[in-house]
């Protein structure tokens, strides 16, 4: 049989590049993308790995990436959708264009992966499709409504995509991390010192820029290592689950869903005091 093959996105740090490297050691050939080929020069250094730039949110960008590997390979076995970002913050500070960028890129991005692939998985009778979410898209934190509201997009179009490729051997996984170990916070803090804050949610904004408990360097982090094995678990399973928490704070965080609204709602109140 030829080698298996997978596309990555958002493979220049964190759980992207870990999980072209998880790919990578257990034989497939990664087409591991990012939008600077120099994020990822360290990649191509392997000879299954094939880099090349990807911006997701734009057309010709995927359909490029997704016709240079039916050309080589003839074959695409899963594709992660992995690149992404937060945009955190008072959902009233939030101004419309930033809204707009997050759904783009975490939402409409795997839509577009998504759509370009699914003809040759369909062609194939076999494929799996991997959307990294987060417990966000499950649990939602005052101040998160923008990330976590395409999140529960992503959450969603999985669920439905699922139901609608099983009939064509075409598997459809998320995987939901809670912290990870990576930068990602980085670009939150970034994305918050865009706004023109209002006074009234400072207390919003100091939990945000803390984030002491549930930051990528808090006791509840898990290594982004740990989010590929769950992401190569997903690809070789024959029978995939539909979701894999990752981390004993996802798997916790995904419990507090069943609870009331009252309930979440007055737990989050006492965190904001605090």
């Amino acid at each position: 049989m030829s080698q298996k093959t997978a596309l990555i996105t958002g493979c220049s740090s964190g759980i992207g590049r870990a999980t072209a490297w998880a790919f990578l050691d257990d034989d497939w050939k990664v087409y591991a993308t990012a939008r600077n080929p120099a994020d990822i020069e360290t990649l191509g250094e392997h000879e299954d790995c094939d880099i090349n730039t990807l911006d997701v949110t734009d057309d010709e960008d995927v359909e490029r990436v997704v016709d240079r590997m039916v050309d080589e390979d003839g074959r695409i076995d899963a594709l992660v959708n992995n690149a992404g970002y937060g945009q955190h913050g008072p959902l009233e500070d939030v101004p419309v264009e930033l809204l707009q960028q997050q759904f783009d890129v975490n939402v409409y991005g795997p839509h577009r992966l998504a759509r370009a692939v699914l003809p040759h998985m369909r062609a194939a009778g076999d494929g799996t499709i991997v959307n990294v979410s987060s417990v966000a898209g499950r649990v939602v934190a005052p101040g998160m409504g923008a990330y976590a509201g395409s999140k529960h997009a992503v959450e969603a179009l999985s669920d439905a995509l699922r139901l609608e490729t099983e009939d064509f051997g075409v598997d459809v996984v998320v995987v939901q991390p809670g912290p990870v170990e990576t930068s990602f916070r980085d670009r939150v803090g970034d994305e918050l010192d865009r706004y023109d804050r209002t006074d009234a949610y400072e207390d919003v904004y100091d939990f945000h820029e803390d984030a002491s408990l549930v930051g990528g360097d808090g006791p509840f982090a898990v290594p982004p290592e740990d989010v590929a094995d769950a992401i190569l678990e997903a690809a070789v399973s024959p029978s995939p689950q539909a979701r894999y928490p990752v981390g004993r704070f996802a798997q916790y965080a995904m419990l507090a869903r069943f609870l009331p609204d009252g309930v979440r709602d007055a737990a989050f109140g006492l965190l904001r005091k605090l």
